[in-house]
Order: structure tokens, then C-alpha cells, then sequence
């Protein structure tokens, strides 16, 4: 009689008459080999980081090794930047932009250059600029002193009693101003003398002019060279002994007779890089001398408009 927890078909009963081999010995779920020295050189030559995964079933034991994805790369946020910036990635459109700029600055870089090479100003003693600084400040005061007399005209001409006789006189005095400066009429008062002396032949139509230019702006108001009257429309042509101002010909030296304010004309061809430095460069000598009183009395015929007229009624 057979006990009542025994069943002869249970594979696991050691009296299992279905199991010629008997009993069976239990294994390491985790070895493939029964044990021994083989599973063990197995286990050595397995490498320590690989990892595998045990499936199993009533037969058989499979082990599937599992290889561990390798751990992302860690940079540093500095890495990072130096990997972004080199190597430089630049395209066509960069490269043509950046060599334009450099072009354009290359360029105003060498007109800065030249312009402060060839200032007149740039090598200049303080004196001469306190004087130019003097100069621009006189003229300035005339310009307010001509703006203060014409509104003293109208202002006479507004509260005159007798206007009709207040405007013939201001006519007058007008005409006189006009023919003056058109050199139709003589003038005299403080002034200054300039001689050019041009031993060589070396002064130019245009140095004279540039004299004449300079004097003008100083406030000259009546001008004679070799007695040449100058005015608005004067012309200088030629060179060395074949000089002419408006086709009259002229020799060295040439003598120029300025009536106007001689503590603003002087320094007007004295200034660094002006009339006078710019003769004596050309190997030509020029002096001025003031004096309280000029005589200028070359005239011009009046000439009459052919087509201006009048548009007042």
C-alpha cells in the first residue's frame, strides 16, 4: 500500500519509475556546467562589467549575455564653448562683408592721415592760433556792426519826417559804398602795404590771387596791385614776366595797396601755411607794412549791363 502524498507520475518523486536515472542533483541556476573547475574557467573568462540575463524552463537554463550601453560623455560648459567657436565656421557672405569693412576702414584711415599731414594748423605755435581765434572774432564783430547799421537805416527811414529826403541821403552815401568797392571811385584810409618781390620768375597767377582771396576775407575793402584797380571780377593770368591781371600786364615787384583794419590784415598773410610762408617757399619775398593811411586811386570804368535790369518799381 502506497503512501497517500506519493505519486509515482510526479517527475520530482525519487521512486518516478519513469526516471531511469533516478534522482537527479540540483545545479546553479547561474552555471551552465554541472560545476567544476570547467565552469569556473567559464566564469573567469566572462568579463566583469557584462551583465546577462537567466531564462529558464524545466529542461533547459539559457543565459543571453546583456552588453551595458557605455555612459554619455560629460563636458564642461568651457568645452562646449571652445568646441562652438574653433574651428571658426565662416561662410562666403561673412568673408566678403568683413574683407569690405576692412577696405572702408583702411580707406578712412589714410584720409585721416593725409588731412592731418597737410593741415596748415597742424605744426602751429599757440600765438598763431590765439591770433587766428582773433581774426574770426573781428570779422564776426564787423558783421554785427554792418547788421547794427542797416537796421539803424530803416529804423531812420520808419521815424524820419521827411522820408523822401532821408532816402536820397542814404542813396548817396550808398553810391559812394558802391563805387568804392566796383572801383569806379577813389578811397583812401588805414590800410596796409604788400611788395612781392619775385627774383626768379617762380610766383604764379594763382599765388597773387590767393593773396587777394585771403585779403578779402580779412575785410579788405579796396585793393591796387601795380596800378591795377581789383575788383568783384578780376582775373590774374600768366606767370613770371608775362603776368596780367584783367589782360593788363604786370611785373615784379608787385606792390599791393590794401585799405581795411591793419590789425586784421597783417596776421591774414602771416598765419601758418598762408600767403606769405607760401611765397617764401617759391623762393619769393614778401613784406607788409601798415600805415594809417592808403591811397588807392586806380579806377575802372563804369560799365552798363547789356541784359540786367532793374527790378524794382
Amino acid at each position: 500500500m502506497r503512501p497517500m502524498n506519493e505519486n509515482p507520475q510526479d517527475p520530482k518523486n525519487p521512486k518516478n519509475p519513469q526516471d531511469p536515472q533516478g534522482p537527479r542533483e540540483p545545479q546553479d541556476p547561474q552555471v551552465p556546467g554541472a560545476g567544476g573547475k570547467a565552469g569556473d574557467a567559464e566564469n573567469e573568462r566572462e568579463p566583469e562589467a557584462a551583465e546577462s540575463v537567466y531564462a529558464g524552463t524545466a529542461d533547459h537554463d539559457v543565459r543571453v549575455p546583456v552588453t551595458p550601453a557605455p555612459p554619455a560623455a560629460e563636458q564642461s560648459g568651457r568645452r562646449r564653448l571652445a568646441s562652438a567657436l574653433w574651428p571658426p565656421r565662416v561662410t562666403r557672405a561673412q568673408l566678403v562683408v568683413a574683407l569690405l569693412l576692412f577696405v572702408l576702414g583702411l580707406g578712412l584711415a589714410i584720409q585721416v592721415s593725409s588731412t592731418s599731414e597737410n593741415s596748415a594748423l597742424r605744426g602751429a605755435r599757440q600765438e598763431d592760433l590765439v591770433r587766428i581765434l582773433d581774426e574770426l572774432d573781428d570779422r564776426t564783430q564787423r558783421l554785427e556792426d554792418e547788421k547794427s547799421r542797416l537796421e539803424k537805416q530803416r529804423s531812420e527811414l520808419e521815424t524820419s519826417s521827411d522820408q523822401a529826403e532821408e532816402a536820397r541821403k542814404q542813396t548817396q552815401e550808398k553810391e559812394q559804398q558802391l563805387g568804392i568797392l566796383a572801383g569806379t571811385v577813389a578811397a583812401e584810409g588805414p590800410g596796409i602795404t604788400l611788395t612781392v618781390g619775385d627774383p626768379g620768375g617762380a610766383v604764379e597767377s594763382d599765388m597773387l590771387l590767393d593773396a587777394i582771396q585771403e585779403l578779402r576775407a580779412a575785410g579788405a575793402e579796396a585793393i591796387q596791385v601795380n596800378g591795377v584797380r581789383v575788383v568783384a571780377d578780376s582775373y590774374f593770368t600768366g606767370s613770371g614776366d608775362d603776368m596780367r591781371i584783367d589782360g593788363t600786364k604786370v611785373t615784379a615787384p608787385y606792390v599791393f595797396k590794401v585799405i581795411g583794419k591793419p590789425e586784421d590784415l597783417e596776421p591774414a598773410l602771416n598765419i601758418p601755411g598762408g600767403v606769405v610762408q607760401t611765397l617764401e617757399k617759391e623762393q619769393a619775398t614778401a613784406t607788409v607794412e601798415r600805415s594809417a593811411k592808403i591811397v588807392v586811386d586806380a579806377l575802372r570804368p563804369a560799365k552798363r549791363p547789356d541784359y540786367a535790369q532793374s527790378s524794382s518799381q
